[in-house]
């Protein structure tokens, strides 16, 4: 019999052994599960991995227009990045198919606490805030603060010319630069608008001096926006690292989500990744 045909059986075998053990561990919960009030969801949480491997589905949220991370080309509609590349080597491991859900970082709390999808996975920053909420995995990449302004701004030359009186500086909503921009500006004004595209538009016209970003995304300016530039930190000015979230009260899920971001670091996926997407000097080692 052919290599192939014997991988193939293996592999066969394997995913029935997943699925006849998520099958038997979501049997065993159901009467102490029965006896609680908890409303579905809760149910659905606390037993998450082996809903996954019965329904043979791993939901995943992620940002659409996160360049590099887990981006959709608005022309083929087709997802590239880092975490669709990590989302779908995680799939494999578990041995099932992957959904992918649209979500947002304004949305992130409300998406993976109210089971819209069983992790984000679109390099989510670890924050006091967010840590209240959600759950994370050990950081797989670690990005500082970048601004990005318009070729024409004569305001702004270097990192020491945005918090000056005059200066406007924006973010957006519900991405982590909103809170620390507000901690740590003490002269130039703050602009906070409900969407990335927002603040970027509030640059390009002249109503902002600045946006605030991370590595990641300001790598998709420096490659097709040719009206902006980029400004970086003389230093350190606030590293962030990013990581998969999930929704609290699993710590079984969680621990299976940790054990494969170790895997994909230890055997080179997360850096092979990383250096298609030119993220390498970002990777947390």
């Amino acid at each position: 019999m052919s290599d192939p045909i014997n991988n193939q059986i293996h592999t066969t075998v394997k995913r029935i052994d997943l699925f006849l053990l998520g099958l038997v561990g979501l049997f065993l919960s159901l009467p102490a599960l029965a006896q609680t009030s908890a409303p579905p969801s809760s149910i659905a949480a606390a037993n998450r991995l082996q809903r996954v491997l019965v329904v043979q589905s791993l939901r995943v949220c992620i940002w659409p227009d996160y360049y590099s991370i887990t981006y959709r080309n608005p022309k083929t509609l087709q997802l590239s990045g880092i975490d669709i590349e990590m989302a779908q080597a995680l799939g494999k491991d578990l041995g099932v198919a992957v959904q992918f859900v649209d979500s947002s970082f304004a949305k992130l709390i409300d998406d993976v606490t109210q089971d819209r999808c069983d992790v984000a996975m679109f390099a989510v920053g670890i924050t006091p805030e967010r840590q209240k909420r959600l759950r994370f995995t050990q950081p797989h990449l670690v990005s500082d603060i970048f601004a990005i302004t318009s070729r024409t701004n004569r305001r702004i030359r270097q990192w020491s010319d945005i918090d000056q009186p005059g200066s406007v500086v924006a973010v957006a909503q519900g991405t982590l630069h909103e809170p620390v921009m507000k901690a740590r500006l003490k002269n130039a004004q703050l602009m906070v608008s409900n969407t990335p595209f927002a603040r970027e538009q509030e640059v390009r016209s002249g109503r902002a001096d600045v946006f605030m970003t991370d590595y990641p995304y300001s790598q998709r300016f420096l490659a097709n926006a040719d009206w902006a530039r980029l400004v970086a930190p003389d230093g350190v000015y606030h590293t962030t690292p990013y990581a998969y979230a999930v929704a609290p009260g699993d710590d079984a899920w969680l621990a299976r989500l940790d054990k494969f971001v170790s895997d994909v670091k230890r055997d080179g996926r997360l850096l092979a990744g990383a250096q298609r997407y030119r993220l390498e000097p970002i990777v947390a080692r």
